[in-house]
């Protein structure tokens, strides 16, 4: 199957994301995860209850993201505010200001990436250094700023892939990137449900696909290495993963949802 044209190459084609979505098994799995989510839409428990289904799985994905940074802290910690660990204090940050940033975020993503790692990495790096691109490293800085040029060029272009394929590829560049070298990993799961929040999948932030990347923690890892191969193969691997961690997120919400109505 060979490699992935680079970003960059992709440029030049018509809906760049929806030739993307062509790889196999692609469209398949996102098809599963769009029909765990509506199902999970239908929940009649949300037509009174939405907000607070919402708020729980923001935080629950706060504290997911975090974990997958090494920060670990059990939900009461995290919901009672008693978890005092910078990291997880910035994945709250992030989750209580994603409404404000949706509307920003398909018409200035790298304005958004920036304000993201500011609520992020407060208190984990020297405030002179929230925002910014690190200067150093690898991959080079120069490469970092290209490829994210490309990608938010990306972004702003209308394009009929599914939300999934858009928001698995910002999720896979930013981690590979690593633009600000600090809490990289929360930016990259908060631009990730950015995204399928932005493009209509998940427009009451439902569904916490961090929830779902934690739970399968392994295969996170197993396939974002797959993506940074650049190969067809990998990058397929990458996007079904994260469909899977969509409805592993659905679930997390429907199980939710089904105690609020037992009360």
């Amino acid at each position: 199957m060979g490699h992935v044209p680079p970003l960059c190459t992709l440029m030049a084609v018509d809906d760049a994301l929806l030739q993307v979505s062509l790889l196999p098994g692609v469209e398949e799995a996102c098809d599963a995860a769009r029909k765990a989510v509506d199902r999970l839409r239908g929940h009649r428990v949300l037509r009174r209850k939405s907000t607070e289904v919402s708020t729980e799985s923001l935080l629950r994905g706060a504290r997911a993201s975090a974990a997958l940074e090494g920060a670990e802290a059990h939900l009461e910690e995290v919901r009672s505010g008693h978890a005092q660990h910078p990291l997880v204090q910035g994945a709250l940050r992030i989750s209580s200001e994603m409404g404000p940033l949706v509307t920003t975020w398909r018409t200035a993503p790298r304005q958004v990436l920036a304000r993201l790692h500011v609520l992020g990495a407060r208190d984990v790096v020297p405030s002179e250094e929230l925002g910014r691109p690190r200067s150093s490293g690898t991959p080079a800085p120069e490469e970092v700023a290209a490829r994210l040029d490309v990608l938010s060029s990306l972004l702003v272009k209308p394009s009929k892939a599914p939300a999934i394929v858009a928001a698995a590829i910002v999720h896979g560049e930013i981690l590979a990137l690593k633009p600000f070298g600090t809490a990289d990993g929360l930016v990259a799961r908060a631009a990730e449900r950015l995204t399928l929040v932005d493009r209509g999948l998940d427009p009451k932030t439902l569904v916490s696909p961090e929830v779902g990347h934690y739970e399968l923690a392994d295969q996170y890892r197993k396939a974002f290495e797959a993506y940074q191969t650049g190969t067809a193969e990998g990058v397929a691997e990458w996007i079904r993963h994260c469909a899977d961690a969509v409805i592993a997120g659905a679930r997390d919400s429907q199980v939710l949802c089904e105690a609020i109505e037992r009360g």
